[in-house]
């Protein structure tokens, strides 16, 4: 078992929150450098996105940012394989733990990471779905639509490797690519309260860059690619065959 903080070098301003991150998070671990999406050549980038998609079509075209954030998950999981690691705790650098409750939810999330495969640690409650197991006051479902973050999870060695054969090309964020498992067959489970909130308002904001200054229209336009793909993504969701896992 092993614990993995993403961290990008310029963002100086999460160096300090990457470490103490390592400090609190009850596993031995390291600080990982993520891919820095503003370094990529544009070869760089279009490389990965060479590949078939996959229903629903992902209605924008990726930033260097999302190809960076992605291709920095992905070495994670390909070193949670070469490592033949059981489990590995994976942290994006903006995240703070409260240890209380994180530590109630690391041991929930730990005694089903087997059966499960790929554990998001939530900072929003997921509504009502079926209740897989508990601890304390912390609960384990799976959600029909998984909730997009990939800001704390823990991910077993063999959903690693599952991960990791499927997206040697990729045609969307890492967080809407786990949340396909109609896609992947790996359907997520999701731990709330887990003791993980998210602060980048308090350090330097997103490191992934977005565009500015769009046209009125084109926000419209935007806003409703996002609704409709959300609306298929519901619909894919409740039609999908990966398997969910028996209450304990």
């Amino acid at each position: 078992m092993r614990a993995f903080v993403l961290h990008l070098t310029r963002a100086r301003a999460r160096k300090e929150n990457a470490h103490e991150l390592l400090m609190t998070c009850g596993l031995p671990g390291e600080i990982w450098e993520a891919v820095d999406g503003k370094a990529l050549s544009n070869s760089d980038i279009a490389a990965p996105l060479k590949g078939p998609g996959f229903e629903p079509d992902y209605p924008f075209d990726l930033s260097a940012g999302e190809v960076g954030c992605f291709l920095s998950h992905r070495q994670i999981w390909a070193e949670i394989v070469r490592r033949d690691l059981a489990y590995a705790l994976v942290l994006e650098d903006d995240v703070k733990i409260d240890p209380m409750v994180f530590g109630v939810a690391q041991v929930l999330a730990e005694r089903n990471i087997d059966r499960v495969g790929y554990i998001q640690f939530q900072n929003k409650s997921p509504g009502r779905p079926r209740v897989i197991d508990l601890e304390g006051a912390a609960m384990l479902t799976q959600p029909e639509v998984t909730p997009l973050r990939c800001s704390a999870q823990l991910i077993s060695g063999w959903a690693a490797k599952q991960l990791l054969d499927m997206t040697a090309s990729f045609d969307r964020p890492v967080d809407t690519f786990i949340q396909s498992h109609w896609h992947t067959g790996l359907r997520p489970g999701v731990i709330f309260p887990s003791g993980i909130e998210t602060i980048s308002d308090q350090l330097d904001g997103s490191t992934i860059q977005t565009e500015t200054g769009r046209l009125a229209v084109d926000i419209v336009k935007r806003e409703w690619s996002r609704f409709s793909y959300r609306r298929k993504v519901a619909k894919f969701s409740a039609q999908s065959g990966a398997p969910t896992v028996d209450v304990s």
